[in-house]
Parts: structure tokens; sequence; C-alpha cells
């Protein structure tokens, strides 16, 4: 149950489940700074946040909240069970570029709605300071090969794209409306891969995965057969298709980044408006240059095929990060083997993502007996089930066990650092 606490170390995380989301929380309760998470788990799983805090040896506090952001009162109600919110990094949204086009009104209908209630009770609650994840898919079809600043023009080619620039757009206009009262940050990514180097989190799709990298770990893993190329005629090093590519890691440090910027801009009685910052390495690789990496990573070549382009794709898009740099303090550190190595170990630990049982599995009885010295008591499954229900979730993760009574946002007496 939450507690009275300084607003100044309270921070909510809408799609704090997620892929990146997760690997987020893990550095912020590191930091052990106070979360309240709200996911309503379409495409992630609880189980990601019993493995942040285990991974961050159980610091910070930690609230969950299973909450759709197209119910507002369900939303208002978690604002009124805490005191006040420092800062709000917004996950939370339907990512599919394919998807979308199959279904534009449903993610303009989540995407921006769901924005909409969260900065309607943001302002109302008078929590100003925002991080935005963004996507480097407002840039559209690039005009040359050059990494790509801030200041190039937008212009997204999918309703995926279309709902983070309108979204964006939505942002500057808030902070427009109020001079002087909002910090917005918005994170503009380029191609998140990897996990974290442990191998108890990572990306973890439902169906089929729609970016490469996921695609190829699951060849690797023998769950697919072959990985498509989609051309390998263009204007390249070997003909594929370049992007930037960062580790997850380094993209969830560069979260941090931008609340210790808004940190400080407080502190400082100041105030930045709105600004957009790229987070990518600077870096291009090939589709076949990742697949050689995985493919050393797992210590046998990977099976792939060349098959005809995609409508809309383009030979090279990079990031200039220089401004992140200058700006946040702010660098990938990270390689392309890491990005790899990681993502392999991620894929044999779980190669059913989180519906996989690591009791069930050479390797899971391994790391379990590895791990078991370190783990707090709190985190072990027989005491997963002693949540405090008033911010237990209605149903159970994939590879959890059976939750808490369904939820009650009353105030529950009973302390802990963490509930779910």
């Amino acid at each position: 149950m939450p507690h009275p606490h300084p607003k100044d170390d309270t921070i909510l995380i809408t799609g704090g489940a997620g892929f990146i989301g997760s690997h987020t929380v893990v550095q912020l309760l590191a930091l052990s700074k106070r979360l309240v998470i709200v996911d309503n788990l379409c495409n992630s799983s609880e189980e990601s946040l019993h493995r942040a805090l285990e991974l961050a040896g159980n610091k910070g506090e930690l609230f969950f909240h299973k909450i759709d952001l197209m119910d507002q009162s369900a939303l208002q109600k978690v604002f009124d069970l805490y005191s006040s919110f420092s800062c709000c990094i917004h996950f939370a949204g339907l990512k599919a570029v394919g998807e979308s086009a199959k279904v534009p009104l449903g993610y303009y209908q989540n995407n921006i709605t769901g924005t909409l209630n969260l900065l309607e009770l943001l302002q109302r609650h008078n929590c100003r300071n925002f991080i935005f994840s963004s996507s480097a898919t407002v840039y559209g079809l690039p005009a040359s090969d050059a990494p790509l600043s801030e200041s190039a023009p937008t212009g997204a080619t999918n309703p995926y794209g279309r709902t983070k620039q309108y979204i964006e757009g939505i942002l500057r206009d808030t902070a427009a409306s109020e001079p002087g009262q909002w910090n917005i940050i918005m994170l503009r990514y380029f191609n998140p891969v990897g996990a974290h180097e442990s191998g108890r989190m990572g990306e973890d799709p439902n169906g089929t995965p729609n970016n490469l990298m996921p695609f190829v770990a699951q060849v690797a893993i023998g769950r697919r057969p072959v990985i498509n190329v989609f051309g390998n005629d263009y204007d390249t090093k070997d003909g594929t298709g370049v992007r930037d590519y960062i580790h997850i890691v380094d993209l969830a440090r560069g979260h941090v980044a931008a609340l210790e910027k808004i940190d400080a801009v407080v502190r400082a009685g100041e105030t930045i408006g709105c600004v957009p910052y790229n987070l990518g390495t600077g870096t291009g690789y090939s589709v076949m240059e990742m697949i050689a990496s995985m493919s050393k990573a797992v210590g046998h070549q990977l099976l792939y095929k060349v098959i005809e382009r995609r409508p809309g794709d383009v030979a090279t898009v990079i990031a200039d990060p220089s401004l992140a740099a200058r700006e946040l303090g702010w660098r990938a550190e990270k390689t392309l083997q890491d990005m790899c190595n990681d993502l392999w170990q991620w894929q044999v630990q779980n190669p059913e993502g989180y519906a996989t049982s690591l009791v069930n599995t050479a390797i899971g009885r391994n790391a379990l007996s590895s791990m078991s010295t370190k783990l707090s008591p709190s985190l072990h499954s027989k005491d997963r089930t002693k949540t405090p229900p008033s911010l237990a979730t209605a149903s159970s993760p994939k590879g959890s066990p059976a939750p808490a009574p369904a939820p009650s946002l009353a105030p529950n007496k009973k302390k802990a650092n963490h509930a779910f």
C-alpha cells in the first residue's frame, strides 16, 4: 500500500511492465526511487516487475496497478490514492507499425486519447514534469543517409508513427499554453535491442515479432525456421538496410538522464518547456551485420533468405545523438556484440518469454540455485501471493502464481517496500 512520502521521490510510470519500461524501472529502483506503475498488460507481463525488483536488489519502492489509460475514472483513483507525483514517464501505447496500418482508428484512439487522459490528470494535480516515449518513426522517410538531428523534418508515414508525431505536437502546445511551468522531454528512440545482461529480463512480444532482432532470436532458439531479409539491393555496404540499433540498457539509462535533467532544472527554479532528444548510437548496422553478430553469439550461422523489399523501407536511418550528449550527459556505451550476447542470454533462459518456468529447465535450475542466496525472501513465489489487496492485480501474469484478491484502491495499512 502507498504511504506518505516526499513528493520529489514519487514517479508515475505508464507502461512500466513493457520492454523499455521494465528496464527503466530496474535503473530507477537501483537508485532507490519510489515508483507507481500503471499498465494494462496487453503486451507485457507483471512478471517483469517482480524481476525488476530482484535485479535492483530489492531497493526502492514499487506499486503496480493494472489499469488502462482509456479508463480515466480508474486512473483518477490512482491519482487520488497518492499524495502527488514529481514526474511522469509515459511509455504506454500500442507500437506495431504493421498492425497500425490495419487498425488505425484503434491506434489513434488508444495512443492519443490515453495520453490526453493522462495529461489532463497531471495538469489537474499539478505535475508538470513529463518524459515521453517517442520514436524515430516521426522522421518518416529521410531525405538522405545523413544522421538525423532533432531539427530534421518530421513526417511519419504510418499510423503508429503519426500517433507519436501528433502527441509531440500536443505536448508542445501544452507547454506553450502555460509558459514557464512545464518540463517536457520527448525521447526519440531509434531501434532498441538486447536484454538485461543477467538474462532475466528482455523483450517478450505477443505473436510474430514486428522488429528484426526479436525475430532473429526466435529463429536462433528454434521457434521460427528462417530469417526474412527484406531486400539486398539498397545502396549500402552489403545491399541490406542499415539502422541505428541501441542496447535496451543504454536506452533505459537515457530515461534516467532525462529525469536528472528535469530534477536539476526544478532545483534551479527554471523550466525547459518541451524539448526532443534522439537516443541512438550514431552508428548504423546492416541487416546482414546484425545476423552475423547474432550468429556469433549463438555459436552457429543462422538461416536467412532474401525476399522482396517492404513498401516504404529506406536504405539508411541513423541518429545524431549529439544533443543528448551535450545537454543530458548521456551516451550509448554498449556494443553491437553486447546487444546480441545479452539478447541470446535472455532467449536461452526464457525460450517462451516470461511464460517460461525457470524451474522446469536445466538452465533455470542452475540460475535459481546460483541466485537463491541473493534474493530477498519477498521475491520468492510463495510470498508473492501475500500482496496487500489494495494493489493486487485482477489477473495472473504469464508464468506467475495466482494473484491476491481482486483490487481495491482503498489504502491498506500494512507497510511493504513493494506491492502488486
